[in-house]
């Protein structure tokens, strides 16, 4: 259902969110606090060990003033700089989009967002898309913000440095004040443990992660590298892989087989559009997994 009132900024749904899901001893920090359901029916993780949400859908920021002039680096810090006016109908199209995608029957949402101003005032367009009753939480997560390349930034140094990345290798480049790719996929790496735990404690809260939707609004580069981490990419693939448009969807399903195992797959159209290989949309113990089935299947016979 769409609010019709004016859009709340992200900071204060997830204040009033939180003044909601924190207890009254005041002893969890609101960050991790989850959301109990009325229907909570007791889980045994051990017997019920599949932490996957129905999708995981990452969402780059919008366009941003940065996207179109390198100079609004040089007088504002990068975590500062906004959405241009197309970024933010670009942001309102995708909430829409988002609304659609998630149209199931008590289908539930948690947010995650990266605490830069552009992906925060994206946050902000898709919002009102969606009931409060709808959202579990909405979590700032530093870990999924962008690389960093600098401070205030001298414009032709930057754009030298990015001239020679593309020549050495977006992975291992580092920017000589900042980070390289590999730093960054080593932070969001630490960040997937913390998903999967959250979604833990959906679960044994009594939520059906069937109808758990997981909303991720972060960058270009730190999306790809989130994928690479997941689905266990080369380098060679992700060097391979191209950002996504400003404010793409992009979506993994959750797949289950006959024999009850589960995995996250990409939709085919976002992996085409990444501009990945066919292998690149299933992690790759799952293929493991698929020809040890076969080799027991052929065995049988």
């Amino acid at each position: 259902m769409m609010m019709s009132h004016m859009a709340p900024s992200c900071g204060s749904l997830c204040r009033r969110l939180f003044q909601r899901l924190v207890p009254s001893n005041g002893g969890v920090h609101p960050s991790r606090t989850l959301s109990t359901p009325t229907w909570t029916v007791p889980v045994d993780p051990l017997k019920n060990p599949d932490f996957r949400p129905r999708r995981i859908i990452l969402i780059r920021h919008g366009q941003s003033e940065g996207n179109v002039d390198e100079c609004a680096y040089v007088t504002t810090a990068d975590w500062r700089i906004p959405l241009t006016d197309l970024g933010r109908k670009q942001a309102k199209v995708a909430g829409k989009q988002l609304r659609e995608k998630i149209c199931e029957k008590d289908a539930s949402v948690v947010f995650y967002y990266s605490p830069y101003l552009r992906t925060k005032q994206t946050l902000e367009e898709i919002m009102p898309f969606f009931d409060e009753k709808e959202v579990v939480s909405c979590l700032e997560e530093p870990r999924i913000s962008e690389q960093q390349i600098g401070n205030f930034q001298n414009v032709h140094q930057v754009l030298d440095a990015k001239a020679e990345r593309s020549k050495f290798g977006r992975f291992f480049y580092r920017f000589p004040s900042g980070e390289a790719g590999l730093d960054v996929y080593n932070r969001v790496s630490s960040f997937i443990p913390t998903l999967v735990r959250d979604c833990n404690q959906h679960a044994i809260a009594g939520r059906d992660l069937d109808n758990l939707n997981i909303v991720i609004v972060t960058h270009g580069l730190a999306l790809r590298l989130m994928l690479m981490r997941w689905f266990q990419w080369s380098v060679d693939d992700f060097e391979q892989s191209q950002n996504p448009e400003n404010c793409e969807l992009i979506t993994m399903n959750k797949i289950k087989g006959t024999d009850g195992y589960a995995w996250m797959e990409l939709e085919e159209k976002d992996r085409v559009s990444l501009d990945l290989p066919d292998t690149c949309g299933v992690p790759r113990n799952v293929h493991l997994h698929m020809s040890h089935e076969m080799d027991n299947c052929e065995k049988v016979k």
